[in-house]
């Protein structure tokens, strides 16, 4: 029997290759969702602004809402803000 944890993981598996798939179709989605997240970064509400602002230009959608975010969600709004940071760190 599957634990809820198991099942939680394999959500979360789906649904980050649900974005990848859509990433492999459309590559501009990444330097689109870098560059929002370029703009945003260090404002209060980031990661809802970010989170908005994808979802009206790309065809990944985000809740706007941080307490909607799913893990898979979070994973990748805290990446772009990691490549951010790394980014700005180089400079």
């Amino acid at each position: 029997m599957t634990t809820s944890s198991e099942m939680q993981q394999a959500r979360i598996i789906k649904e980050l290759r649900g974005f990848i798939k859509k990433l492999l179709y459309d590559p501009s989605i990444l330097p689109t969702a870098l560059e929002i997240a370029r703009r945003h970064s260090g404002e209060k509400d980031a990661a809802e602004r970010i989170a908005e602002e994808i979802s009206a230009t790309t065809s990944v959608k985000i809740p706007t809402r941080e307490s909607q975010h799913s893990p898979a969600d979070k994973l990748f709004l805290a990446l772009l803000k990691e490549v951010i940071e790394e980014e700005r760190a180089l400079y």
